[in-house]
């Protein structure tokens, strides 16, 4: 068993984490300052969460080595270094999970638990005179133009033992697969959910947390991203972002079906997607319920479907449809298109048969007539 565990607790709409030791059941005060400070710095709570469980981890090795924190801090370069990519091993292995038969992490899992660790050494590092940088950590320097062509350079500090990680493959849903999940539905706020996913490219956090009396533009079938820290659901746009998405006019008709065949429960409130039964009718929808009934549609089709699926189906739709990659990126809220790219499922085929076309269109250029 792990000799740490993760816990919370809720202040109004605010959820704090904090890492307890099991032994006495004590809150341990330095890992439990930085996830405090992580969540005023306005991380999202599935961040802050992730950065709590990565630092558990992290202890529960330190533990199981016999060492001390500030002990790593005083290790020379190439220990320190063994001590951290030893760690990766360790996580690689499942033995973070304890007792818990579980499947081997990525490698990419992995080296995003040793940032977050790195992150809290930097926090300690800043906090308290006691503690210092890392060794590891070598500094190198970037340099940047911004769009006027002024030119920056920034150090940044980096691990050179990171895993090697697996390249990213997006896995997407096929439109027929959609089309079956949306006759399966047992009422057409489930419809409305596979359809606004995807139609708009939003993350289900997002969606979540759509209010219909002030997020919606019925005239022209937009629908807006609003960043908000006090839904009742907890719902929340990553990053802060404000985006808008228009939807087709089918779809419109589906919203305004469900807007006016559950009035009653909607009156109260102004969130888009509720509870339609039980006790909690009327109460904003959360992804726990958005994913058992994706789960129950799978047990119903044999198809199996997750909001991000969705997106990515999003994103493989427009793209086909010739949107430029910039735009698609945009749509989906990511900063970096090479996050884009990962969503893109482009084969050797169609890539061959692109660069066919290009040679036929431009072949004039290289003049080859003249060379022979």
């Amino acid at each position: 068993m792990n000799p740490y565990t993760v816990d919370r607790v809720q202040d109004g709409n605010v959820t704090y984490f904090f890492i307890r030791c099991m032994e006495d059941m004590s809150i341990m005060p330095l890992p439990t300052k930085y996830l405090t400070h992580m969540t005023r710095a306005k991380k999202s709570p599935n961040t802050v969460k992730r950065i709590a469980f990565s630092i558990s981890y992290y202890m529960s090795y330190l533990e199981e080595k016999d060492v001390k924190l500030g002990d790593v801090l005083e290790l020379p370069y190439s220990e320190q270094h063994l001590h951290f990519t030893e760690f990766l091993a360790w996580l690689k292995s499942g033995k973070h999970n304890g007792d818990r038969e579980r499947k081997q992490p990525m490698n990419a899992t992995c080296n995003t638990y040793l940032r977050d660790v790195f992150g809290w050494f930097s926090f300690l590092e800043l906090e308290y005179e006691q503690f210092h940088d890392l060794k590891v950590l070598s500094s190198r320097v970037v340099s940047f133009s911004n769009n006027v062509g002024v030119r920056f350079s920034v150090t940044c500090r980096t691990f050179k033992g990171y895993l090697k990680e697996e390249e990213h493959v997006g896995k997407t849903i096929e439109k027929d697969c959609i089309i079956t999940l949306l006759e399966a539905c047992a009422n057409c706020r489930d419809q409305l959910m596979l359809l606004l996913l995807s139609e708009t490219g939003f993350r289900i956090g997002e969606l979540l947390g759509i209010r219909y009396t002030q997020d919606i533009d019925y005239d022209k079938r937009v629908i807006r991203v609003e960043y908000r820290e006090d839904n009742e659901n907890a719902a929340r746009a990553k990053n802060a972002e404000y985006r808008r998405a228009k939807i087709s006019a089918e779809t419109m008709e589906i919203l305004m079906y469900y807007l006016s065949e559950n009035r009653k429960l909607l009156k109260d409130g102004d969130y888009l997607f509720v509870n339609l039964s039980g006790e909690n009718a009327g109460e904003p929808e959360n992804v726990n319920t958005v994913y058992a009934m994706l789960g129950r549609l799978e047990e119903k089709t044999g198809i199996k479907a997750t909001p991000h699926m969705l997106r990515h189906y999003f994103a493989n739709e427009r793209r086909k449809s010739g949107w430029d990659l910039a735009l698609i990126s945009k749509a989906l809220g990511h900063r970096h298109i090479s996050t884009t790219e990962k969503y893109l499922n482009i084969d050797a085929d169609e890539l061959s048969q692109a660069t066919d076309e290009f040679y036929s269109k431009n072949k004039s250029l290289y003049m080859v007539d003249k060379l022979i």
